[in-house]
């Protein structure tokens, strides 16, 4: 289950122009083959630099009672293309209702909110989830209100939600946010299949917090969540997620449109 939260502090400030800096791993002559469709070598995590891209990956937070960010950040979810441009993907065990109120927090990194917190409005979870947690059902989405009269989606960009691509097609980079550390860290790795409704990859250091993590193909498209077999994976070396089939795209369609 990669979900479990500690203490940590956010501001909120302006937004600054990106960092670039990565800390980047020893690679081993076994790992470093380019990635299909995704940067850097095949199953190495690092930090994930600061990027326009990044950007749209996040931070879950609980709140207080004035509805700051209170506690640490517990859960991962990014923004995804909607009509109305506030559409968060996540995991369906991240957004089920046992945390109360909630904020995300785009390109979240020590401690700074460089775009903004951004209060969750509604939350979609599929009937498999709602009707006994089925781990095949493990993906749910957010919409957020608007700050200053912008939009999410106009501020950070989006990836687009996809359903329905074979899994291990192409390789995908894997960014969320350990509980532990304060920036994000990126892998890329190609899925495969883990039974008929779930897959896998297999990337080190993806710890609690990490749960609801963006899969992102080199098409800018949404094709896995962390989530699913044993809530996202009980080891930090392996990741699973739902295969996004008819009910993710249902769900999606449904979340779009009421947003």
């Amino acid at each position: 289950m990669k979900r479990i939260s500690r203490i940590s502090r956010i501001s909120v400030t302006s937004r600054p122009a990106l960092l670039g800096a990565v800390v980047l791993l020893a690679l081993t002559s076994a790992s470093v083959a380019a990635a299909d469709d995704g940067p850097g070598p095949l199953g190495v995590t690092a930090d994930a630099v600061a990027t326009r891209q990044n950007a749209r990956v996040g931070a879950l937070f609980g709140v207080d009672g004035a509805g700051r960010p209170s506690g640490g950040h517990f859960c991962t979810a990014s923004v995804v293309h909607s009509p109305r441009g506030d559409l968060l993907v996540t995991a369906a065990h991240c957004v089920d209702g046992t945390d109360g109120d909630l904020v995300f927090a785009p390109g979240y990194r020590d401690g700074q909110a460089p775009f903004g917190v951004w209060k969750v409005t509604r939350r979609f979870l599929p009937d498999g989830w709602t009707s006994g947690q089925d781990e095949d059902s493990d993906v749910a989405f957010a919409s957020v209100a608007e700050r200053d009269g912008e939009r999410l989606e106009d501020v950070v960009g989006a990836n687009r939600f996809t359903a329905g691509t074979a899994t291990g097609a192409t390789a995908v980079t894997v960014t969320g946010y350990p509980d532990s550390r304060e920036a994000p860290i990126g892998c890329t790795a190609k899925p495969a299949s883990y039974g008929a409704t779930q897959q896998r990859v297999e990337c080190p250091d993806f710890t609690g917090g990490t749960s609801g993590s963006p899969w992102v193909n080199g098409d800018g498209q949404v094709v896995g969540v962390i989530g699913g077999h044993e809530q996202g994976g009980a080891t930090a070396d392996v990741s699973y997620s739902v295969v996004l089939g008819g009910e993710a795209a249902e769900l999606y369609r449904d979340a779009a449109s009421a947003s």
